[in-house]
């Protein structure tokens, strides 16, 4: 590890990582407050086709990601409050994605690895390009939510109340999906396609087990995907195996944990907060 931490590679990874770590961790906390991990799980398996077709032309994989989930984003976001309960819908959609990624894969003819590391992530191969466009993403997509985070949280807790107050639900639904869209194509760059819960869900799920407050809440969420992000990328490197089986291991461990101790808090205790009082949320955001 000493003679590895000086290396370039390195220190790209964690600039990377820590950038979408935080990003991921605090779009998380919405994603599970308005019920739309699944929609998450499509839109990265949306970014697969894309990222293998950029393979197939020769571009960069992160640009044909984005072009993919922001188009898939428009759709799902235009659904607005509808898109609960539209399992079906996501799912076909999440399968024709996969269907294309298995297309574009077959018509590939480059390196395997460049495709493996699509499905699995490819932290340690981020150049300076990848950087800078990760710093444009993960500072433009915290901006976007710093602006809307109050009517957005008051239309995740109580979209009929909000809408009736003049809260743009719609357009707040958008938003959200392109901002998620974006963010779900930067971490497919750290965990791959098949690990995208890892530190997007699972940090904002653990937390709201421990916390009730949701500023309190996003902040635990960030704390618990720096420790998943750096400790998966320590883990790697003084070991054969990749980081995103130590991120999804250590997310796993510390979400069980989580659930574990909220169950045995009782009500008492710092239950979990998946879906806040409607009274109480109106009485904060009033």
């Amino acid at each position: 590890m000493t003679a590895l931490l000086p290396q370039a590679f390195v220190w790209n990874a964690f600039i990377a990582g820590t950038l979408i770590a935080i990003t991921a961790a605090v779009i998380g906390y919405f994603v599970v407050l308005r019920a739309q991990a699944f929609a998450a799980h499509a839109l990265s398996h949306v970014g697969f086709a894309g990222a293998t077709l950029a393979a197939l032309l020769g571009i960069n994989p992160l640009a044909g990601t984005l072009g993919f989930t922001i188009s898939a984003a428009l759709g799902m976001g235009a659904l607005g409050k509808r898109l609960r309960g539209r399992d079906v819908e996501i799912g076909m959609i999440l399968s024709l994605a996969l269907g294309m990624g298995v297309l574009f894969l077959k018509l590939y003819t480059g390196s395997a690895s460049e495709a493996a590391g699509v499905l699995f992530g490819s932290i340690f191969s981020i150049v300076a390009a990848d950087i800078m466009l990760t710093i444009v993403l993960a500072l433009g997509t915290l901006a976007a939510l710093a602006a809307i985070f109050r009517p957005l949280l008051f239309v995740s807790i109580d979209p009929e109340v909000a809408e009736a107050r003049g809260v743009p639900a719609k357009a707040l639904s958008i938003v959200f999906m392109l901002l998620l869209a974006a963010t779900v194509a930067a971490t497919i760059q750290i965990v791959g396609v098949l690990l995208v819960f890892a530190l997007i869900v699972a940090p904002a799920a653990a937390a709201q087990y421990l916390s009730r407050k949701p500023l309190q809440t996003i902040l635990i969420s960030v704390l618990l995907g720096l420790a998943f992000t750096w400790g998966g990328l320590l883990l790697a490197l003084v070991s054969n195996y990749p980081v995103s089986f130590y991120i999804a291991g250590l997310a796993a461990i510390t979400y069980f944990i989580a659930m574990g101790r909220g169950r045995l808090a009782g009500p008492r205790g710092p239950a979990p907060q998946r879906h806040p009082d409607r009274e109480e949320g109106r009485a904060r955001l009033a």
